[in-house]
């Protein structure tokens, strides 16, 4: 009987790799971080020195160090924003706004970018693509002063139909429900079709041979669409919800503050302009301080809920 000898595996020693070696091969890709690094270190990381005015009696003449500490404990201010009727209308506004906006304006790019992707004639298609992308290169500015020529109720294009259809002009823009309509809008217009860049690109990376394969087992476009493309792109329409209910609390400034009037002001107030024009205008620094960055806490909040909530439902998350 013949017996075989198990043949032993022979352990090969990792080479070490000589660090001045690396370095010196590498180097350009460390140099190119240098840049993006000192821009975080400079614009990100050395203003959070700052936030202690939050807990302080701010003082333009003094130190951030040597300015006394505010009352109850340094929460003086985050009493006195809570006590804030003003603040307390901005902070519902800013809730209830982002929400509308998640509601309504998330699920349009999506949409467009499906429907886009299902158009043959090239031409056509980037016809529509560079037609949808233009609003977000225009000023908040500028769009406010195109709405006023659209719904202004006595000489707006918009009301001048509605008159001659027999109805009563809409106020679009001095009615609370008419502006929240309007500000969600213009919001939607706005920016889906820069936001729907992001799924068209994913689209572009799913497999051509799914979609072979579908039109053999007798597929039509629509349940291609369905069983195919949207749950290949569901990680990053998972991914970008929870960056935009990370934002749940935050709010541009040039948007609603091009937008208000004081006719809306009670609906039109967030948090955005109530820190302009109590901070820069009104130079209670503290103040503001504090609503900033109870602002930013909420918003890292809301991120990790959603984001662990997505990891629970089998996402991969953010993190």
């Amino acid at each position: 009987m013949i017996r075989f000898r198990k043949k032993k595996k022979v352990e090969v020693p990792h080479k070490k790799l000589d660090f001045k070696l690396y370095i010196k091969r590498y180097w350009q890709l460390y140099l190119l971080l240098v840049i993006p690094l000192v821009y975080l270190l400079v614009f990100k990381y050395s203003p959070m020195y700052y936030v202690m005015i939050a807990f302080k009696k701010y003082s333009i003449v003094q130190k951030v160090s040597e300015m006394p500490w505010a009352k109850n404990h340094g929460f003086e201010y985050f009493i006195k924003a809570f006590r804030n009727k003003d603040f307390i209308y901005a902070l519902r506004n800013t809730i209830f706004l982002n929400l509308l906006d998640i509601i309504v304006g998330f699920p349009v790019p999506i949409i467009f970018a499906l429907l886009l992707n299902e158009l043959r004639l090239k031409f056509f298609k980037k016809t529509v693509q560079t037609i949808a992308y233009m609003p977000h290169f225009l000023s908040w500015v500028i769009i406010y002063g195109l709405a006023l020529q659209l719904f202004t109720p006595s000489s707006g294009l918009v009301n001048m139909l509605i008159q001659k259809m027999g109805f009563a002009p809409v106020h679009f823009l001095d009615s609370e429900k008419g502006w929240v309509a309007t500000y969600i809008g213009l919001g939607v217009w706005q920016s889906f079709g820069w936001n729907s860049i992001i799924y068209l690109a994913a689209i572009s990376g799913i497999s051509p041979e799914l979609y072979e394969a579908a039109a053999v087992d007798g597929a039509n476009r629509w349940q291609k669409m369905w069983n195919i493309t949207l749950p290949s792109i569901r990680p990053t329409i998972v991914v970008l919800l929870i960056l935009a209910l990370g934002n749940v609390l935050g709010s541009n400034f040039d948007r609603p503050f091009a937008l208000q009037n004081n006719a809306v002001l009670k609906q039109a107030e967030v948090i955005s302009t109530f820190v302009y024009k109590n901070g820069i205008k009104g130079l209670q620094f503290s103040l503001t301080t504090a609503v900033g960055l109870f602002q930013s806490i909420v918003n890292v909040i809301f991120l990790l809920l959603a984001n662990w909530f997505s990891r629970k439902m089998g996402e991969r998350g953010i993190v």
